[in-house]
């Protein structure tokens, strides 16, 4: 059931781009226990005027290399499978496609399951 709403600079790779999606699919497979196929993932592409970000916030030296992981997800898990979840996705990101833990900014959306449709316009988890 997660959706996952990619942000960076435009000008990467089509292979960049998958191996961000792949690695995040992966992290929430092993982490949230997300089934097979259950992967919706939406790649978005910013010029530097419309993907602005503090470089330094927090004391977090980042670069023009940064990527912001929306994930929106149902609110069962606890605090202990959030903190895996992102530290999972950041060790997996920088063996592929090689970004530096400093550059994957994420934030995690919770929502009650019967706000979930995957089409038919049915409230599967209602």
């Amino acid at each position: 059931m997660p959706l996952v709403r990619v942000s960076l600079r435009r000008g990467k790779s089509d292979d960049y781009k998958r191996a961000i999606g792949d690695g995040v699919y992966q992290a929430l497979r092993e982490t949230f226990m997300v089934p097979d196929e259950d992967r919706f993932v939406t790649v978005s592409e910013h010029s530097e005027s419309e993907f602005q970000f503090s470089k330094t916030y927090m004391d977090i030296a980042r670069t023009d290399d940064l990527v912001i992981l929306q994930i929106t997800v149902s609110n069962t898990r606890t605090v202990e499978q959030k903190k895996a979840l992102f530290a999972r996705i950041v060790e997996l990101l920088s063996q592929k496609p090689g970004l530096r833990k400093e550059d994957v900014f994420i934030n995690l959306l919770e929502v009650v399951k019967e706000n979930w449709s995957f089409g038919n316009g049915v409230a599967q988890y209602a």
